[in-house]
């Protein structure tokens, strides 16, 4: 069966990097860019309108949608089939547990990955690349740790903490995960947050 990966976590804790990684490592890794409707970062989207999402939504052909930052973002079956269907293995960002959750339902053998670091890190890091947000990715950060203690028991096939682990450290252990076929299980996530 095709594989996906899911890289969950707050802002900052490495989800554009560790997808570079992989790509880096296995060509075959690819970001599934989400629709995008509305303002903010247009790298690593595609960008569409909000009337075509809720088309898109109407029709049955969409795994999530949310809002957040001002925009709409959708992830729609098409757009993980059409990777799939080149034989690349999609790797998907999301930031609430739903979207992990629905995503999930998408027949591949998902590797869902719990990214975490520290409020500090999350700081220092959209501070470093520039964001103009830094604020609201600091408030997202409590909502993500927020989100993961009302869902502790949701399955998670591994949780990397990327203020410990190197990018190439994180990207391994995922691809050393698919290769092992590890299956996801509820993790320690009080102590993991604290």
């Amino acid at each position: 069966m095709p594989s996906g990966v899911i890289l969950y976590g707050p802002p900052g804790s490495g989800k554009d990097t560790i997808t570079s990684e992989l790509a880096r490592l296995r060509p075959e890794f690819a970001l599934f860019e989400r629709l995008k409707a509305g303002p903010g970062r247009t790298t690593g989207y595609r960008l569409t309108t909000v009337d075509h999402i809720e088309e898109l939504s109407r029709a049955g052909e969409l795994l999530y949608r949310n809002a957040r930052y001002d925009a709409e973002y959708a992830i729609d079956r098409q757009g993980v089939a059409a990777l799939v269907g080149t034989e690349r293995i999609p790797v998907l960002h999301m930031g609430q547990v739903a979207g992990a959750s629905a995503v999930a339902t998408f027949p591949l053998h998902w590797i869902r990955v719990l990214l975490w670091c520290p409020l500090d890190a999350t700081e220092s890091r959209s501070v470093g690349r520039g964001d103009q947000d830094v604020e609201a990715r600091v408030k997202v950060w409590h909502e993500t740790r927020e989100d993961l203690l009302a869902h502790e028991t949701e399955p998670w096939t591994l949780t990397l903490r990327t203020d410990q682990l190197s990018p190439t450290e994180s990207a391994n252990a995922i691809i050393d995960a698919l290769a092992a076929t590890i299956p996801a299980e509820s993790r320690n996530i009080r102590e993991l947050v604290a």
